[in-house]
């Protein structure tokens, strides 16, 4: 046997062969042929290609893609279906919808997607629970303004409604009159206390409530001190038991007093009678009323029957701190009378209310002494 023999692929020389369908170096060879008569065996599994394995499961469902466009602002819109191709001889999985699933991923240059529907959506994705939030939020802001915008317009007609203090009080013709219903003037008064005293409303000595109606005291009297000339009107209420000359009389001689506000000149008083009440001549009255009637005379500001007030031009002494003054003036009624007189027709005068200076020292006539007297001493006189 020759070495050919023994190596059929090798030459005489020991030199690999060529195949004979081998073509030129750099060229594919060609496939062998099979020899007739003999079996055909496989090529080593080496040399097999790997089968493509079909995917698992197969997507029934087309995607549509964003079109690779260069320019999305000509085509917001390019849809592309893609899918998968059934592998034969398998069943497809089953679709997870229903239906064709269709995922829109083309937007415009804007960022919309179109409609009103998706700029919700993208509001609500982009916002989370604020979305929602701020629009309940604003509507309570718009529903408290409405709100306090009736509640204060009904606030402020009351408050128009109520008399505000004032230096400076209206004229009245009237020689007897009743009080008006509605308020003409402004209103200075010392605000009842929480608590009145027992003695303040229906203690023996005085009448709770009278007629209601007033009569001016008639008569007049000298021109006391010096300075300008004030003339006042005094009036006292029908059917409470007083005397009208008597009370008249008391009230010419506290602003006749030197410690007055006439003192030193600063300012004279004069009483006046029916004739110059009736045409006006005249700067402020001086009018003693019940407890029962302080709330005609004294419209809308709280005396609750106790205190006194200056309402309009009318300085109105309460009947009941006349009789029993205050429990600060510890029984001392005749100098809570000077106080009283002094303190409402200082309103009358155009002077507002003081506080008391330090423990110990006289309180200034301006001070609510009926209320307390805050550590101060009682004092009835302007210059004391």
């Amino acid at each position: 046997m020759s070495p050919a023999d023994a190596f059929p692929g090798r030459g005489p020389n020991g030199r690999t062969r060529p195949a004979p369908d081998a073509g030129p170096p750099g060229r594919p060879a060609r496939a062998e042929e099979p020899v007739r008569g003999l079996p055909r065996v496989p090529p080593p599994a080496a040399r097999r290609a790997e089968p493509q394995q079909p995917p698992r499961f197969a997507d029934t469902n087309p995607v549509v893609t964003r079109s690779e466009s260069p320019s999305r602002a000509e085509h917001p819109r390019v849809r592309r279906v893609v899918a998968t191709d059934r592998t034969p001889g398998r069943v497809p999985a089953e679709p997870r919808t229903g239906g064709t699933r269709v995922v829109v991923t083309g937007r415009t240059r804007s960022g919309a997607t179109g409609g009103g529907g998706g700029r919700f959506r993208r509001f609500v994705t982009r916002w989370g629970w604020r979305a929602y939030a701020i629009p309940l939020l604003a509507l309570a802001t718009v529903v408290t303004l409405v709100d306090l915008a009736s509640g204060g317009a009904g606030t402020s007609g009351s408050a128009t409604a109520a008399p505000t203090p004032s230096a400076e009080a209206p004229r009245t013709a009237e020689a007897v009159a009743e009080p008006s219903a509605t308020p003409t003037a402004p209103a200075e008064i010392d605000a009842a206390p929480a608590e009145a005293p027992e003695t303040a409303v229906g203690a023996p000595g005085f009448v709770q409530q009278g007629a209601g109606s007033v009569t001016v005291v008639p008569g007049t009297s000298q021109v006391q001190g010096t300075g300008p000339l004030q003339r006042f009107v005094v009036e006292v209420e029908d059917g409470i038991e007083v005397d009208g000359p008597s009370f008249a009389a008391a009230v010419e001689e506290t602003l006749g007093d030197p410690r007055s506000w006439g003192n030193g000149g600063r300012m004279s008083f004069q009483r006046v009678g029916q004739e110059e009440a009736a045409a006006g001549d005249y700067a402020f009255k001086v009018t003693l009323i019940s407890p029962g009637n302080m709330e005609r005379y004294c419209p809308g500001v709280g005396t609750g029957g106790y205190t006194s007030c200056r309402y309009g031009d009318r300085a109105v002494i309460n009947l009941a701190r006349w009789a029993t003054a205050v429990p600060d003036y510890e029984g001392d009624i005749p100098t809570y009378r000077h106080y009283v007189v002094n303190h409402e027709v200082g309103h009358a005068l155009g002077n507002g209310h003081q506080e008391c200076p330090g423990p110990g020292r006289p309180a200034p006539v301006m001070q609510q002494q009926t209320l307390g007297l805050e550590g101060c001493a009682k004092n009835a006189w302007p210059y004391p």
